[in-house]
């Protein structure tokens, strides 16, 4: 019964007895902030990114916020985000005094949809921010390929997608900047930070003065900036997961391909399709469930399996930018669909047994 074998939480994020070690000894170190551990952290971080330079901040939202704003991009100037995200991604667009434009989505991937996104581009368009949604890379030849046309900035929003890849090339590695977050329920975390990824080398050191009260020497301010540094704890507890990120990633997706197998040829639970070239690193295992989605949390709920809406409003309908006018189908639709079971490298054969089992189960039941 489930109540003897507990519920399957959707996330469940690792802090073990290395992270504790790795943090605790910072602690004693007495450099805490800003010191040689987020350096160290940086570096090793670049091998995931793609790319020369790796700035560490203190969250994913940071980083989208720092970004842009080391590119110049505010009042005045139009960023074209998917308004099926997180609101983090609309958010750092207004916190820098700019304006989201909200394109509608690709229904399978989740991500952007390049069509969609040509046909918004305008004079006030400054830049594209593709979100890689769940772990699952958005289609960067395409959106790229716009930006080249338009000359626009690329923001990517890779903060679920650590490790995801395009033929062999890292989601963070596409764009003018990438930037990823180190939450707790992440691939892989912090405890709490971000990270902005570039190639270019004048951007990264405005992306490290703006960070530290536009500081490279003390108390010699060449920009305003702001107080948005790693402290040395959780870059810490960042190094020892990213010593462990690409065992974890090859864990979830042979959890997903598992899941994949018990759902082929349903039809009330659709599994998620993956691009040729792709490689999605599944932070959500996300379904479509097209009719009872909420039908299906309940039972899958009976059967001891949690699940969670990611997300069910989108972002164009929340308070702070119902006012925008934006119709997109797609968008809406999968809202309303969208359902994500558990996936992470915790899960047991047994775990993952019962959520296959509950998610075949839900046939013929919707």
């Amino acid at each position: 019964m489930p109540s003897e074998l507990g519920v399957i939480p959707p996330a469940r994020p690792h802090i073990g007895e290395a992270e504790i070690e790795a943090a605790v000894a910072v602690l004693r170190s007495g450099m805490v902030v800003q010191g040689p551990e987020v350096a160290a952290f940086e570096a090793g971080f670049t091998a995931v990114a793609g790319t020369a330079h790796c700035v560490a901040v203190n969250s994913g939202t940071s980083a989208l916020q720092l970004a842009l704003l080391a590119m110049g991009i505010g009042p005045g100037d139009e960023v074209i985000v998917p308004s099926f995200s997180f609101a983090a991604s609309a958010n750092a667009v207004r916190l820098v005094g700019a304006e989201p434009v909200f394109a509608d989505i690709d229904p399978a991937s989740f991500n952007l949809d390049p069509a969609a996104v040509e046909a918004l581009v305008g004079p006030a368009t400054a830049a594209i921010m593709p979100v890689h949604l769940y772990g699952n890379p958005a289609d960067m030849t395409a959106l790229t390929a716009i930006a080249r046309r338009h000359s626009l900035a690329v923001i990517e929003d890779a903060c679920q997608a650590h490790g995801a890849a395009v033929d062999g090339k890292p989601v963070g590695a596409f764009g003018t900047t990438g930037t990823f977050s180190f939450y707790p329920t992440k691939n892989m975390h912090a405890l709490e930070g971000g990270m902005v990824s570039t190639d270019d080398a004048a951007l990264a050191r405005t992306l490290r003065l703006l960070r530290n009260q536009g500081m490279e020497t003390r108390y010699q301010n060449e920009i305003v900036g702001a107080n948005m540094r790693m402290t040395d704890v959780a870059a810490a507890i960042g190094r020892v997961q990213l010593g462990q990120l690409e065992g974890w990633t090859e864990t979830r997706r042979g959890n997903a391909a598992r899941l994949d197998a018990a759902l082929k040829g349903l039809t009330a639970v659709v599994a998620p399709p993956v691009a040729d070239g792709a490689r999605h690193v599944y932070h959500q295992y996300t379904v479509r469930i097209p009719e009872g989605r909420d039908r299906a949390q309940a039972l899958l709920s009976e059967a001891g399996v949690g699940s969670a809406v990611y997300y069910p409003t989108p972002i164009h309908r929340l308070a702070p930018y119902a006012h925008l006018s934006a119709d997109l189908p797609e968008t809406d639709r999968a809202a309303a669909e969208v359902l994500s079971v558990p996936i992470h490298p915790s899960l047991t054969d047994l775990d993952l047994e019962r959520i296959a089992a509950a998610l075949t189960g839900l046939e013929g039941r919707l």
